[in-house]
């Protein structure tokens, strides 16, 4: 027990490291299990940061406190994980009473910096979901409060830790194209996954930053390790265009609206007895409405965005995101002085076997089913030579395999070199979310802008 707890400690500090802030080791005391308290009991809190760790690791690690401002979906969040713990509407109560090692923020995005710095000022370390917060003076604010605390924050980042987008880095890391010029990066979200976004909190700037923020700082945190360097300055453009008031008719909700007949994005919930579980039968105490209209006048996020990025070390970035797509999945292109490196996952037409698109993110939250394996194609092409394609073995659960690898490293193999440096810190969460805010902040104010001129943190190369 001992021991593995010893390599928990030391995958955190290694997580940790990458920060340029002073950051000091994770402190667990001495107790013979890691003390866990979630705060934020949405999807994503209750079964990757929930039940998967108690089926997992249930050996090193325990629950010691729960909260949550919904004292009903609380209840069912005990329930679903499988713990027997307190449960607290209060958060700074529930630190002082249980006591615990560790926090993990799941809540809304634009409350992530009160749970962070709240829990690092009452001497907890923290791990928070992406994004690390929605704009830079939150950002400025968690930085501080870090920086004073004797405690450290991790933001939990997994794209990096799936085989494809490793195996991109390998090949970049080997120089095979020689020296990185320029990036392009399309992502698209189909109409099932990108319409999510807008039936939820997400749809509205304040709660979410944008998708800018909440979505493409996954995006972002891929090339800025890919790229193996910081973002300096942006440039972007963005709009509502389809969903929102752009929407032909709206109602309160799908489960209510008189046009369930005729509208295209037509869902009704209570047939998916997990989200009516977790959000419908909870909604009475909060508010919160998990199907709502997607084209309520409320929204005012973007839902077309594009973005130009110069890095420290003179790369250049172009780069989209779609939200009504009719297919779900990415494109990357690399060129490089000595050649061009092209990669994609989930282009229906570049795929030998495919499925539908209504189950593709269903598969990509998946932490229970077993994962089929299948591959996808790397294409190098080096100048004056015919191109070579690479098979990549793929997993399609967990995102990519990446959810489950990235829990590993921290609780299994923390003690194994990791040759690619997926961990991911504090001012790696910080520069994810930098490029997202200077985007929304240059549609805004109509003008380039300068990444150092959001925080106190000046982009570096960082090799």
């Amino acid at each position: 027990m001992k021991n593995s707890r010893r390599k928990f400690l030391s995958s955190i500090s290694m997580l940790a490291a990458s920060s340029a802030i002073p950051l000091h080791a994770f402190d667990f005391g001495s107790s013979k299990k890691l003390k866990i308290a979630l705060v934020g009991t949405g999807i994503r809190g209750i079964t990757f940061w929930g039940k998967r760790l108690i089926t997992e690791y249930s050996n090193i690690i325990e629950f010691v406190g729960l909260s949550d401002i919904n004292s009903s979906r609380l209840a069912y969040a005990k329930k679903y994980i499988g713990v027997e713990c307190p449960v607290f509407i209060d958060f700074k109560k529930m630190v002082t009473d249980v006591q615990p090692d560790l926090i993990i923020v799941t809540t809304k995005d634009s409350t992530h910096h009160k749970f962070i710095i709240q829990g690092l000022n009452m001497g907890c370390d923290v791990l928070t979901e992406k994004p690390l917060t929605v704009d830079e003076t939150k950002c400025q604010a968690i930085l501080d409060a870090e920086k004073k605390s004797d405690k450290s924050l991790i933001v939990g980042f997994n794209y990096r830790w799936s085989p494809y987008a490793t195996k991109v880095k390998e090949l970049l890391m080997e120089k095979t194209i020689g020296d990185l010029v320029s990036v392009d990066f399309s992502w698209y979200l189909n109409t099932y996954h990108g319409a999510s976004y807008f039936r939820r909190w997400h749809g509205e700037m304040k709660s979410s930053g944008s998708l800018w923020v909440h979505k493409s700082t996954h995006h972002f945190d891929l090339l800025n390790w890919w790229i193996d360097s910081e973002p300096s300055e942006v440039f972007a453009y963005g709009d509502l265009e389809f969903y929102g008031k752009n929407g032909p008719f709206r109602g309160d909700n799908c489960r209510t609206c008189k046009h369930s007949d005729s509208c295209d994005f037509y869902w009704d919930i209570t047939k998916d007895e997990f989200m009516k579980e977790l959000y419908v039968n909870h909604e009475h105490e909060d508010g919160y409405i998990r199907d709502n209209c997607l084209f309520r006048k409320d929204i005012d996020i973007y839902d077309k965005m594009s973005a130009q990025v110069k890095y420290a070390n003179n790369t250049t970035l172009n780069y989209s995101l779609t939200t009504y797509s009719p297919f779900e999945g990415w494109r990357v292109a690399f060129n490089g002085t000595k050649g061009r490196i092209e990669a994609s996952q989930d282009i229906p037409y570049n795929m030998s076997k495919t499925i539908s698109e209504a189950e593709k993110h269903s598969n990509e939250m998946d932490q229970t089913s077993k994962n089929e394996l299948s591959s996808e194609s790397i294409i190098v092409h080096k100048l004056w030579k015919e191109y070579e394609t690479i098979e990549v073995p793929m997993e399609k659960k967990g995102h990519g395999g990446g959810d489950k690898r990235l829990q590993d490293k921290i609780f299994k193999t923390s003690d194994m070199e990791d040759p690619f440096g997926r961990t991911a810190g504090i001012r790696d969460g910080a520069m994810s979310i930098l490029i997202g805010i200077g985007a929304r902040r240059s549609i805004e104010q109509k003008k380039l802008i300068k990444i150092s001129e959001l925080t106190n943190l000046q982009p570096q190369v960082k090799r």
